[in-house]
């Protein structure tokens, strides 16, 4: 059977570097990005590196109806082996309302697009962040209902409702958002489990991806933590990707519903 894979996301930066990962993992892999130029562009030059075929889909991953397509394409040419979820905004890129859309609503709508083809041996693994690591937890029922339900009509507005207009802060909305993400996969490893398929997070740090320098030059707070990062030095793409590919592998055959930090210890440095 024709294995086939998906990298969201993969136009560039970290979605691109898992998308290289992935030439060698799977048969057939579907680069997805709204970057229809960009996502053809790394068709191209993965399809000349890797032994997989590789195709390009220009896609939004918030597009309920462009997702149901993308499964058609899978179901249509073999099995589902793997996934790599990249895409995604960061507080510079949008206002609080679409983050939320597109790094939670996004993420749901997509692990719901392709749960039906999940089998055994099936992997996920769905981008998050560090970022909701940093702050101290909210607990507060209300909060973790809205932040649990990203598929209820009106979901930015549901959650804003219940947190107020700190929300409003983008950097606070993506911080709720990969919290989000975070429980998305504890919840989804549990349906996926009984058919033998895995899920899990990945959370990096800060990454020297064109989409980082562009926050760094919005918050130069952000070179505090790359000298608190006991490794010394930003994540590079390839790093992450590292993590991503064996959470794929069957080597992780045990690991899901759980968060891969990546963020070369600046967590584990604040919190000490």
């Amino acid at each position: 059977m024709t294995t086939v894979g998906i990298a969201t996301g993969s136009g560039r930066g970290m979605g691109l570097a898992c998308a290289r990962r992935l030439t060698t993992m799977v048969d057939v892999l579907l680069l997805v990005d709204r970057d229809e130029a960009g996502v053809s562009a790394a068709a191209g030059k993965l399809a000349a590196e890797g032994s997989a075929h590789v195709e390009p889909v220009a896609l939004d991953v918030t597009d309920r109806d462009g997702l149901a397509r993308l499964a058609d394409r899978v179901a249509d040419t073999g099995t589902l082996r793997a996934v790599a979820h990249a895409a995604g905004i960061s507080p510079t890129m949008a206002d609080w309302r679409r983050i939320l859309t597109v790094d939670l609503v996004g993420t749901a709508l997509l692990t719901e697009a392709l749960r039906p083809l999940a089998t055994e041996g099936t992997a996920l693994v769905c981008f998050a962040s560090m970022a909701p690591l940093l702050g101290p937890a909210e607990e507060h029922p209300a909060v973790l209902a809205a932040l649990d339900d990203p598929l209820a009509e009106r979901f930015p507005e549901r959650l804003h409702d219940a947190l107020g207009a700190p929300l409003e802060d983008t950097g606070t909305a993506y911080a709720w958002a990969k919290r989000g993400v975070h429980r998305l996969v504890r919840r989804e490893a549990v349906l996926l489990g009984p058919v033998g398929a895995r899920i899990c997070s990945v959370s990096p740090g800060i990454i020297d991806t064109p989409q980082g320098r562009q926050e760094e030059q919005s918050h130069p707070s952000m070179a505090a933590l790359v000298r608190q990062t006991p490794l010394g030095r930003k994540g590079r793409p390839e790093d992450v990707a590292a993590v991503v590919a064996f959470a794929l592998s069957d080597e992780a055959a045990f690991l899901t519903g759980t968060d891969l930090l990546v963020d070369g210890g600046v967590c584990a440095a604040l919190h000490r």
